[in-house]
């Protein structure tokens, strides 16, 4: 039996961070960092079952086109990542009254949206970017047993031609569910993506305001990583807890990241929160099929 001070409930037998019950999900989730950016979503269902919010992470429920979706907000960050998926898990896989795992297993679909910015010129703002494997530079997933679904190959890579320094953990990269990327890719729509999970907005990802930083070449070395054709092509948050985390678990993962900035070139969109609407409609249409 999971010990309470490991599983924590609410008084309502919600789980602590998340305010959710297994009730209140559907097995197809869609995961967006801000909160403000549920309601954009689930303004095109046609009816919203559930409504709950609990710090940053808000939750709504409903019907799109004769489909139960579930969006959350995870909030910024990998340790956000780490809390939504885990309490997400037990959610369906967890019995909360016996508060043992349960024989047979569910699979959750989760599909990330978020915004990114492009490391390549030839992904310019305004395109969409399928992340087909992330590289998590924060450390998060090495608390797990992380060897038999990471990438050693890409990861000896990339820690050789950054000339990575290990005082600041070995990065972790993981492929995407390929049953989701088959389901939701479209050539004609979007570019497939490695896109790099920094833990910080800052410095991990190369921004000098006051303070120095480590490495400063690191993100032309980035931009230059090449793995049998594999580029680094955005930078962000999440993707790489998230696709860790869903392969541990045994759940579906993708994210899918509206590119709104272009570091390589300097540019920044002239209309980003089209960018995002043009991307949550593409999503949800390929969810309903």
């Amino acid at each position: 039996m999971i010990k309470n001070s490991e599983l924590i409930l609410n008084p309502d037998g919600s789980l602590y961070h998340i305010n959710l019950k297994p009730e209140n999900i559907a097995n197809d989730i869609i995961f967006v960092g801000d909160q403000e950016r549920v309601e954009k979503i689930t303004n095109r269902f046609e009816s919203i079952e559930f409504t709950t919010q609990k710090r940053e992470f808000k939750t709504q429920t409903g019907i799109y086109k004769g489909k139960r979706l579930t969006v959350i907000s995870t909030g910024i960050g990998p340790d956000n990542i780490d809390i939504v998926l885990n309490e997400l898990d037990a959610l369906v896989n967890i019995d909360l009254d016996t508060r043992k795992p349960k024989n047979q297993l569910t699979a959750l679909n989760i599909v990330r949206i978020g915004t990114s910015g492009s490391l390549q010129k030839d992904i310019p703002v305004d395109s969409l970017v399928m992340s087909e494997y992330a590289i998590g530079l924060d450390n998060m997933l090495r608390s797990y047993l992380i060897d038999e679904v990471s990438e050693k190959d890409i990861e000896d890579a990339f820690i050789e031609q950054t000339n990575w320094d290990l005082r600041k953990g070995r990065p972790y990269v993981i492929k995407c569910s390929d049953i989701l990327a088959n389901k939701i890719f479209s050539t004609d729509k979007m570019h497939k993506g490695f896109t790099g999970t920094a833990g910080g907005f800052y410095g991990p990802q190369g921004r000098v305001l006051r303070l120095d930083i480590q490495d400063q070449k690191l993100n032309s070395k980035m931009d230059n990583f090449n793995f049998n054709g594999t580029r680094m092509t955005n930078l962000e948050m999440e993707t790489a807890a998230i696709y860790g985390l869903g392969k541990l678990l045994g759940h579906n993962c993708l994210s899918l990241n509206a590119i709104i900035a272009n570091r390589a070139t300097g540019d920044f969109s002239t209309d980003p929160y089209q960018t995002v609407e043009n991307l949550i409609d593409y999503t949800l249409e390929k969810l309903i099929l």
